[in-house]
């Protein structure tokens, strides 16, 4: 697995990542036409009661509306397209489901991620909030226009969002939330403020490699050497997440901790695995402040 860093080297943000975990997040949302008084797309095990005492047959997949259909195969196309990196058709499809349901707020937020993608702010803006209009409770739009806002330096405004989608009640997906959060912070310069929220992402999901190179990241430059080398050891001993990235990162707090054969170590796998890397250029010219 490879993933790159953002445009910010300060800070490890792998934004391919995050945005692979927010769109399918956002894309999994169904049509939330009822029949007979329960979503389409619920799980449902038995038949439901109305208030009246009228018992109702089971809602199927046959009770969905025609309309919701459309929306959804659209939906489930244009999550394809946008995760093959096929802006226009991605875009194209959106168009289609939101043309199928103007009220699905799923389609405005994947398409706010599409016009990011595609570098139109306006209209990526714009879909962020037809989305929240829709629904004010969608934490997933308020994670996505949050991740939005920090890439244009607006931290302020996001972090309002990545808080208010904390606080929705029975939100499930708080460790990804969180991780954006902490980054976001950490893009701010508010070092210790993302130390606090990349750990209680990492507590969340200490499984997740994203969080705990960031993790690392962040107590690296607040001279956290050795805690720092914990986490970024968990991700560098596994082969199949580990990079140049992760190992020079590795590289550098062996070097703040006086440890010359780790560095050298880190070093010889960086310059063997990843020979045409930035950072097997910078760790030959000794550029370990970079």
């Amino acid at each position: 697995m490879s993933w790159d860093f953002g445009a910010d080297r300060r800070i490890g943000v792998w934004a391919v990542a995050i945005v692979a975990a927010v769109v399918l997040s956002a894309c999994q949302t169904t049509s939330t036409t009822s029949v007979g008084g329960v979503p389409t797309g619920s799980s449902v095990s038995g038949a439901t009661t109305t208030s009246t005492g009228e018992t109702r047959d089971r809602v199927t997949a046959s009770d969905e509306p025609d309309s919701a259909k459309r929306a959804r195969v659209r939906m489930e196309l244009a999550t394809a397209y946008f995760s093959r990196g096929q802006m226009t058709t991605a875009l194209d499809e959106v168009k289609q489901a939101i043309t199928a349901d103007p009220n699905l707020g799923a389609a405005y937020n994947l398409r706010g991620l599409i016009y990011a993608n595609l570098g139109d702010d306006r209209l990526a803006e714009e879909s962020f909030r037809h989305a929240l209009r829709i629904d004010a409770r969608d934490a997933d739009a308020m994670q996505n226009f949050g991740w939005y806002l920090c890439q244009q330096k607006r931290f302020g405004e996001a972090d309002t969002l990545f808080r208010q989608a904390l606080a929705v009640p029975q939100y499930r997906d708080s460790p990804r939330t969180l991780l954006t959060q902490g980054i976001c912070q950490a893009r701010a310069g508010e070092w210790a403020q993302a130390e606090g929220t990349l750990t209680k992402s990492y507590e969340n999901d200490p499984g997740n490699p994203v969080t705990a190179v960031n993790l690392s990241e962040v107590l690296f430059h607040r001279g956290e050497y050795e805690r720092a080398r914990f986490y970024i050891r968990r991700v560098n001993s596994n082969a199949t997440v580990s990079n140049a990235q992760t190992l020079w990162l590795a590289a550098r707090i062996e070097k703040r901790l006086g440890n010359a054969q780790g560095v050298q170590d880190l070093g010889s796998q960086i310059k063997s695995r990843f020979p045409q890397s930035r950072e097997a250029v910078v760790f030959e010219q000794g550029k370990f402040d970079e």
